[in-house]
């Protein structure tokens, strides 16, 4: 969690032409907001064991409009200028915020997830990981003396030793690998770092690999509550406001994708069409907040700590909602949070590299519940995970800060728009999966789409054990009954 909330807002910040102080606030804004939203969604949203957090690629786009946005750019002073884009992003995520609290709480997404499948959920669900491919490893190799060690560590202890029980019958090796290997790595780069073995490095090298950069541990105050509004009062702008639009999209898309790969990992039910809406209502609560907050990006379902579940084999929902106080405690303390988050980013990648991979794997496991045989099938999967990763990287080779993407109009709402919407895997596949399995020969097909396996889980009634998953705390079904 710490990882993405490091590399995504220091890139923001900086090109906000904040300082490193400004950095380390909003760092400790972002995982407040991320603790507040993960309880708020494990409780009362969809109940599954995620964490909802910030840092997602796919606010990228439409930030990077807001920064360069004219009106903003003649501001002189940085720190102006930082404070002022800061509030432009937070009327922007407000008004964004709607979106997915109207197709949430109106259960339109609800009633939309009845064009899903296996077959369509195989590849969304597989692009949620696969499509995140250049966090894995692109980023270990900026420092491989780092991130191969922490790969291979990682591998050998959850998969060779898991069955290793040193201590009584805990398999440690198996539930706390990420634990044991961080530390480990950790202190190993702090050794190479200070033994200057980057003292006449690149300066890329020597931000990916140093456990000393940013100055992020000396500019983090010793105590600090977020709090609503701390940047002032937003400013709200139609162009802002439609292209921070399509980021929310995106992150419904892919949070879909998540809660699918979740519930199997977690041994639920898949989401009932009512529970998918609640929870897809619950995360336009955490946009509203992030924009209340002012913490630089939406939120979304990490997918990192899903893969975790898989990785851990720890699906409880309490582990979950323990680990959102963690993050608000890190958050409110900001010297403990800076501590965790100067570990080097190549550690993370290593990780990312298993994580993403089992999501990826959960999605393909869909697979089992239809045709395989059937060419129809076969199309629609290998042309949806194709096109899947093809366009995205069509779209975002063409992406440079000053140029800002493939779709290039004097309207640079609709460019953030258009750019954001086919750079994401998962809403390109979705998409193709959408159209091509509900148009091609459907009503022959519903076997082998596995439709029978598939629709029971639909309405939460349709299988007993949505009770146990996915019912309200506090005898809140009483007052609001699923539908």
């Amino acid at each position: 969690m710490l990882g993405t909330s490091v590399m995504i807002p220091s890139w923001i910040v900086h090109a906000m032409g904040g300082s490193d102080g400004d950095k380390a606030r909003v760092i400790q804004t972002l995982l407040f907001v991320a603790g507040v939203n993960t309880l708020l969604q494990t409780l009362f949203g969809t109940r599954l064991p995620t964490v909802v957090g910030g840092g997602s690629s796919a606010y990228i786009y439409p930030i990077a409009y807001i920064i360069t946005d004219s009106s903003l750019q003649q501001i002189s002073d940085p720190n102006e200028r930082f404070i002022q884009t800061m509030r432009a992003i937070q009327g922007a995520l407000i008004v964004a915020s709607s979106i997915q609290i109207i197709l949430g709480y109106s259960q339109i997404w609800g009633l939309f997830s009845r064009f899903f499948s296996p077959l369509g959920m195989a590849p969304v669900v597989g692009l949620v990981g696969l499509g995140l491919f250049q966090r894995g490893f692109p980023v270990l190799g900026d420092c491989v003396e780092i991130g191969i060690p922490m790969l291979l560590l990682v591998i050998g202890l959850s998969q060779y030793l898991k069955h290793v029980r040193p201590f009584r019958d805990i398999p440690i090796f198996e539930r706390f690998p990420v634990l044991i290997c961080v530390p480990i790595v950790w202190i190993y780069a702090v050794i190479l770092t200070a033994s200057g073995a980057y003292r006449h490095k690149p300066d890329t090298t020597q931000n990916s690999c140093r456990t000393d950069r940013a100055n992020l541990i000396s500019t983090a105050p010793w105590f600090m509550f977020p709090y609503p509004f701390q940047w002032g009062p937003p400013t709200f702008s139609a162009g802002h406001s439609f292209a921070m639009m399509s980021a929310v999209i995106v992150s419904m898309v892919e949070s879909t994708g998540a809660y699918m790969a979740a519930s199997r990992l977690a041994i639920a039910t898949p989401p009932p069409a009512y529970v998918l809406s609640r929870g897809i209502g619950w995360q336009g609560i955490g946009v509203l907040l992030d924009g209340l907050y002012g913490s630089v990006t939406g939120s979304t379902v990490s997918v990192e700590n899903v893969g975790l579940l898989g990785l851990t084999r720890v699906g409880s929902r309490r582990v979950v909602q323990i680990s959102s106080g963690f993050m608000i405690f890190f958050s409110i303390l900001g010297k403990f949070g800076a501590v965790f988050a100067s570990i080097p980013f190549p550690i993370f990648a290593a990780l990312y590299c298993i994580l993403f991979g089992l999501v990826a794997s959960i999605g393909i496991s869909f697979l089992q519940f239809t045709n395989l045989n059937s060419m129809r099938n076969l199309i629609i999967i290998g042309l949806t995970l194709f096109l899947g990763i093809s366009v995205p990287q069509f779209f975002n080779q063409y992406w440079t800060p000053s140029r800002h993407g493939l779709v290039h109009t004097n309207a640079g709402w609709f460019n953030a728009f258009l750019n954001t919407l086919f750079s994401s895997p998962p809403t390109v596949g979705l998409i193709v999966a959408v159209l091509l399995d509900n148009t091609l020969e459907v009503e022959r097909s519903k076997k082998d789409r596995g439709m029978p396996w598939w629709v029971k889980f639909r309405t939460f009634k349709g299988d007993n054990r949505n009770e146990e998953f996915y019912t309200l705390p506090f005898n809140l079904n009483r007052f609001f009954p699923p539908t």
